[in-house]
């Protein structure tokens, strides 16, 4: 199946350095864009961790204010091969 949510992430100013890099090294985080504190990431599903675990581990790193789920979407994996009911 495939989960990625995106999420906005408030950190402490004097602390954004460490933040960015504490998230780009979690696993199925990716860091997209950063400034004045606020940092846009993608969250996926991985083999060993779940989406919905990493963002809440989010909110344990040093310097991290608020985590915002902004956008969610679930599919199954082979979605491209499941058939759309007739209406």
């Amino acid at each position: 199946m495939l989960n990625i949510c995106g999420c906005l992430v408030h950190a402490m100013p004097g602390l954004v350095p460490g933040v960015v890099s504490e998230l780009g090294a979690m696993e199925g985080v990716e860091v997209h864009a950063e400034k004045d504190g606020r940092i846009v990431v993608t969250v996926e599903d991985t083999e060993t961790t779940r989406a919905s675990d990493q963002i809440m581990d989010m909110h344990k790193i040093a310097g991290v204010l608020t985590v915002t789920l902004t956008y969610h979407h679930f599919e199954p994996q082979d979605a491209a091969d499941v058939a759309v009911p007739a209406l």
